[in-house]
């Protein structure tokens, strides 16, 4: 998968994509993480990528200009997604159906908001909460992470990913490991049995009782 990010500040992506997971996904040449500068795409000597908003307000609003331009030289047959706290919210089963396309081009919002021509050049918008930052470079970094795992390959174990929170429409189950016992609190001697069958009906009871006390909304989803 290629992903391209336009964004006003690169540097803001640099130690977490040469970090961890990501750094192993691009290592592999199972991700290809392209961070844009649309300054680059400005035409006017201060480079400037935002202007004050038609009828007066607070802040500044992000140029169409420059983000038409990048795409213009980009896009080609790429799924292009704006960050905005205005779009869709990003869940795992977004997330999936991300995983499969073979290129995307995230846009990073700033500043007070973008050009609301900028919103057309987009195919889909996405948000990671109900809340405001002050730039989509976060939330960018978010959906890539998110992402950049379920390519087949990049995960040590590519099992691991069916049984984490939000697959199946619950929470994950409790994990332990060494010491066995720490401050007088034990493991569950379940999982130190060595029975296969009874440990897997453990987790999944675990499972379905943490996502009842923690996020009963999933299960409501799920019957849904």
């Amino acid at each position: 998968m290629r992903i391209d990010v336009l964004t006003l500040f690169p540097k803001m992506f640099e130690n977490v994509l040469g970090e961890s997971i990501l750094k192993r996904a691009q290592a592999k040449g199972l991700a290809e993480i392209r961070v844009h500068n649309l300054r680059d795409w400005t035409s006017d000597a201060h480079r400037s990528a935002d202007d004050k908003p038609f009828g007066g307000g607070a802040g500044m609003v992000m140029k169409v200009e420059p983000v038409y331009e990048a795409l213009e030289e980009l896009s080609g047959k790429s799924k292009v997604i704006l960050l905005t706290p205005q779009g869709k919210r990003l869940e795992q089963g977004l997330v999936k159906r991300l995983a499969k396309e073979k290129r995307l081009v995230l846009i990073c919002g700033h500043y007070e908001g973008v050009d609301e021509r900028i919103r057309e050049l987009a195919d889909e918008e996405i948000s990671i909460g109900d809340y405001v930052l002050t730039c989509g470079e976060l939330p960018a970094l978010v959906l890539i992470d998110s992402v950049v795992r379920l390519i087949p390959g990049v995960l040590g174990d590519d099992e691991s990913a069916k049984f984490e929170s939000f697959e199946n429409g619950m929470l994950e189950y409790p994990q332990y490991t060494r010491p066995a016992v720490f401050k007088g609190k034990s493991v569950p001697q379940v999982l130190l049995s060595g029975n296969h069958k009874n440990i897997e009906d453990w987790r999944k009871r675990e499972a379905l009782k943490r996502t009842r006390e923690r996020r009963p909304d999933l299960l409501r989803k799920t019957k849904n």
